[in-house]
């Protein structure tokens, strides 16, 4: 078939079958209209049902008034398909047809008629007033030409609109409801389902779908209404819940079946009026009015899902499948909001309320975080399973709020300090988990860790009794929290920083002693003889060192007792490694600047430069030994620039005859050459190699320029008191007791004590033991060193404080002659931000005084708070 309007490009193949009448759908014995699925058209077979399309009102295409009516014999065809017919408006031509094609047609037509007619071809569709042929002059259908030429077809309008049966829409409808109730009932349906489809289809085509809506809802309404009484009555139980759910379910059942009967109904009328739902929507609508909005059934139904839920978080097992069921209904219902999440959110948020108040008490904090990690894992498993997916977000955030919000504060002071003091890794990883889930969890956890910190700090540093051990415990711990924030508080910056100002803050609550003993733990790395660890080992341990280091406020203090450490190892030879040395040096430099390094570098230049003078000295050997002096003793010269290196109190003593002679000689070769300066030599820094003779052989002694002095009086006598070592030696008191409780009292004893005790006392004599033994040929005889006194201590303090005070000095005045005028708090601001060093107010006014008593700066004459430079 070609569209209205066109010609067949080419002309089709001659009929191979007999064409058949319009007689295509006829009532058979019972009154029932049956459709043929297939017919013959140009010897192809086509579908009856999808290849016509309807337009306008059928006309009736036959030339003369005898055609044939619908009470005619069986040839004669009764209406049926009339919705999507083809039916044409404007004649088509059809170009090709042989006349042979249109007599056989015209015929087989004839036939079936009894007044001999014209013959009505079918042109798309069936009915009983089919477009047709007609052959008759009058019409033109087929004009006069040669056989074998070209014939033209034409085809018009019905004339008449296609009518129903009697009493078809009612039997149809009856036949329908009984289909529909059979479904309803679990029957069996007597009818064909096409065949009930295409009832439905014939009385949507002659425009009887509103009626068969409401006759359809009508049914749906009243068997729905029958399935109310039996649940009013129906105790709480699962079997209640059970039955429920059985409804429903049968009531989906079967409205999947009416909608696939009604479907042309829903997909044409229905689609067409926005107002109606759609059949399913309609079951839904019904179901939901008549059954759920129930008070009773509803709240029955709601109990014995909010029962079962609460059974299952007691650990019970339920029907879960029953629960998935009927919440769905709910959903699908669009009642599960308004009927169901309210009243389940407020259960759970009673439950856990009165759960998290009475586990708070009973359990501690490990054990509470796990069971809220697991009630957190039971609610997400519900949504996952039964809850619809718009319950998660409240639901979460009511047991995290229940569990967790209301009881912050309380599980950190309760469970912090142990876990933290316990270091239980994955208890406090699941702490902070839970705390980042809970808004303002992690700022009140971050609190309690800062508090946490400086607590644990300050036992360590204010302790006096800890001295000894408060910088490996500081490093301990800092390891300890390192590693809490890497791995619990996944390297969260807060936790970081906030755990570099609580350090700061402990760490410097005691002014001076922390830097003290930070310079002196370095000194106890770096010392000769320290085997504890490896050099990458040590590189480590000072890197870790350094950050200590950071936090002091007081570096100046730090850079004093360095130094004074440093000085002892260079010196007297006691450094383990020069790189170790140079790399501290090296991150001291880094991280306090050039300035802070810069006599430290002058120490280590001026032992370099030493070594360069001594090869000097050396090479003048030949003249040592012209001036009668013996050439067997060696002399080594350490030359100090004095600003750089520690204050040292000179000792006068008496030096053998030898030695002052060296001295002498050595003197007039620097001063040869670098005239003007001065040497000043520290008796207390010296130390020699001794070659003795004993019964069981020689021996080289290493000792120190004082024990060198003792053991020297032995070549002149046997036995001498302390006085009279005293006398001729000219040693501080204290300082000889020490060196000769290290000769006669030490591991190495080679001199005697009479009487024998630990302590040197008045009146004790020593004499040389000729019976010492060592199984070492160079023997080390080390200074009992002397503890560092209060004194001592107080004097390199002192020291600090007198640099501090030049350092404010000249700070202030170096702002004063920039700003030329400043009032006094800018004045106190900009000093406090350049200096590098904890400073009271007090001491600041101190030295604005001072400043101005000696003319660098005055106070403005007519504003007193307010202070001018003084060029």
């Amino acid at each position: 078939m070609f569209p209205t309007g066109l010609s067949s490009p080419n002309p089709p193949p001659p009929p191979t079958q007999e064409a058949r009448p319009a007689a295509t759908d006829v009532k058979n014995e019972s009154g029932n209209i049956t459709s043929p699925k297939k017919r013959k058209i140009n010897g192809s077979e086509r579908e009856d049902t999808t290849d016509t399309i309807s337009s306008s009102p059928p006309k009736t295409l036959n030339s003369s008034s005898s055609s044939s009516s619908s009470s005619s014999s069986s040839c004669s065809p009764t209406p049926l398909h009339i919705q999507k017919k083809l039916r044409f408006e404007d004649s088509v031509d059809f170009i090709g047809l042989d006349v042979k094609m249109a007599e056989e047609a015209a015929a087989a037509a004839a036939s079936c008629s009894n007044n001999k007619s014209k013959a009505v071809f079918l042109a798309g569709g069936v009915g009983h007033h089919a477009n047709g042929l007609t052959k008759t002059a009058g019409s033109g259908t087929f004009s006069n030409s040669k056989p074998g030429a070209a014939k033209k077809l034409v085809i018009k309008n019905f004339k008449e609109k296609p009518k129903l049966p009697e009493n078809y829409t009612q039997e149809t409808w009856q036949k329908l409801k009984e289909a529909v109730e059979a479904i309803q009932n679990s029957t069996s349906i007597k009818y064909n389902l096409e065949e009930l489809y295409q009832a439905v289809e014939n009385l949507c085509s002659h425009k009887i779908s509103a009626k068969l809506y409401k006759q359809l809802r009508a049914v749906c309404e009243d068997h729905i209404k029958a399935q109310i009484d039996q649940f009013r009555e129906y105790p709480l139980r699962v079997l209640f819940l059970k039955k429920i759910d059985k409804c429903w379910q049968d009531h989906c059942r079967q409205m999947i079946m009416i909608r696939s009967i009604f479907l042309f109904l829903d997909r044409t009328y229905v689609l067409q009026n926005s107002m109606l739902p759609s059949i399913w929507d309609m079951g839904l609508e019904l179901f939901r009015f008549y059954i759920i909005s129930d008070l009773k059934v509803q709240s029955k139904t709601i109990d014995g899902i909010l029962l079962l839920v609460e059974r299952e978080r007691n650990g019970e097992a339920i029907d879960r499948s029953l629960l998935r069921s009927l919440l769905s209904m709910l959903s699908d219902l669009q009642i599960y909001q308004d009927s169901f999440e309210h009243r389940f959110l407020e259960e759970t948020n009673r439950l856990y309320a009165a759960e998290g108040q009475r586990l708070m008490q009973e359990r501690e904090v490990p054990e509470y975080l796990h069971h809220v990690n697991k009630r957190l894992e039971e609610e997400a498993d519900r949504v996952i399973t039964y809850l619809d997916q718009s319950t998660q977000k409240p639901l979460i955030a009511t047991v995290e709020k229940q569990l967790l919000g209301e009881h912050l504060t309380a599980t950190l002071q309760k469970g912090l300090t142990h876990l933290l003091d316990e270091n239980r890794i994955q208890d406090l990883s699941l702490l902070y988990q839970l705390f980042s889930r809970v808004r303002g969890g992690v700022q009140v956890l971050l609190q309690h860790w800062i508090e946490y910190i400086k607590a644990f700090g300050s036992t360590i540093v204010i302790n006096p009794e800890k001295d000894k051990t408060m910088v490996q415990e500081l490093l301990d711990f800092k390891d300890k929290v390192d590693h809490i924030i890497d791995i619990c508080f996944l390297k969260n910056e807060k936790f970081v920083n906030a755990m570099k100002e609580a350090f700061e803050t402990f760490i410097n609550k005691r002014p001076n002693k922390p830097a003290e003993l930070i310079a002196k733990h370095v000194d106890s790395k770096l010392r000769a003889g320290n085997k504890e660890a490896t050099d990458e080992e040590l590189e480590k341990m000072l890197d870790k060192i350094m950050i200590i280091f950071r936090f002091i406020y007081g570096k100046d203090v730090f850079e004093a007792f360095y130094k004074k450490d440093l000085a002892k190892r260079l010196l007297v030879g006691k450094s383990a490694s020069v790189d170790a040395e140079k790399s501290m040096l090296s991150k001291l430099k880094h991280e306090c600047g050039a300035a802070f390094t810069s006599k430290l570098e002058g120490m280590f230049k001026d032992m370099e430069l030493s070594k360069d003078i001594m090869v000097q000295f050396k090479q003048v050997r030949t003249y040592m030994q012209c001036q009668n002096i013996p050439g067997n003793i060696e002399l080594t010269v350490n030359i100090l620039t004095m600003g750089y290196w520690p204050t040292y109190v000179p000792m006068e003593v008496h030096l053998p005859a030898e030695m002052v002679r060296l001295q002498e000689i050595f003197k007039t070769f620097y001063l040869g050459k670098h005239s003007g300066r001065k040497l000043q030599w520290q008796s207390t820094l010296g130390h020699c190699v001794l070659k003795a003779e004993f019964k069981e052989g020689k021996k080289e002694l290493q000792v120190s320029l004082f024990q060198t002095l003792v053991l020297l009086m032995f070549n002149e006598g046997e036995e001498f008191t302390l006085e009279e070592i005293k006398l001729a030696t000219g040693i501080e008191d204290s300082e000889l007791r020490r060196t000769l409780q290290s000769l006669a009292c030490g591991k190495a004893r080679v001199l005697t004590k009479i009487p024998k005790s630990k302590d040197v006392e008045d009146g004790d004599k020593f004499s040389c033991n000729d019976d010492f033994k060592h199984k070492l040929f160079r023997i080390k005889i080390n200074q009992i060193q002397m503890k560092e006194t209060v004194e001592e201590q107080a004097s390199t303090t002192e020291r600090v404080f007198q640099d501090r005070q030049y350092q404010i000095d000249a700070a202030i005045v170096r702002i004063m002659k920039m700003r030329k005028t400043l009032s006094h708090n800018l004045l106190m601001s900009e000093v406090y931000n350049q200096l590098k060093f904890p400073v009271k107010p007090a001491d600041l006014k101190k030295r604005i005084e001072s400043l101005i008593d000696r003319d660098y700066m005055e106070r403005d004459k007519e504003n007193s708070n307010q202070y001018n430079y003084v060029a």
